[in-house]
């Protein structure tokens, strides 16, 4: 019986290992760790809940935005369909609606508020690590 338990448990990883070869995010993983002040006027947009504001750093930059009082997402603008980084232009903001972000090159789109494929990609926007201290600093970090 424990055999069988064994070999069942062994046989169930390779399977679920097999299926995410192929399924890889598209977008490169950049390694940074930085930190920002959201006082400073260069990011002062960051300031009130449903801002947003672009940093260096990802692969193609990255926009962040102030989901709430104390909460901050990071996305890189790399589209996921373009893994090439071919296309001239991250992803930016619609016109529109600042809570969708365009691939200009695939027309594909994201969601700002969470990252996910809204139309045309399999794959949603890759995503960092925030930690804010509930005053002033934000850290990004992957």
């Amino acid at each position: 019986m424990k055999l069988r338990f064994i070999l069942f448990l062994a046989l169930s990883v390779f399977t679920l290992s097999a299926c995410n070869k192929g399924n890889s995010h598209p977008v490169p993983n950049i390694p940074f760790d930085f930190t920002i002040d959201i006082t400073l006027p260069s990011y002062s947009s960051l300031m009130g809940v449903g801002g947003f504001t672009y940093v260096n750093g990802g692969s193609r930059g990255i926009i962040i935005y102030r989901r709430s009082i104390d909460e901050f997402i990071a996305f890189d603008r790399h589209s996921p369909q373009d893994p090439d980084g071919a296309c001239a232009l991250p992803l930016y903001p619609d016109n529109d609606n600042f809570l969708i972000l365009i691939d200009s090159c695939s027309t594909a789109t994201f969601s700002l508020y969470d990252g996910s494929a809204i139309s045309n990609s399999e794959f949603g926007l890759r995503q960092y690590q925030t930690v804010f201290n509930g005053s002033n600093i934000l850290r990004i970090y992957n």
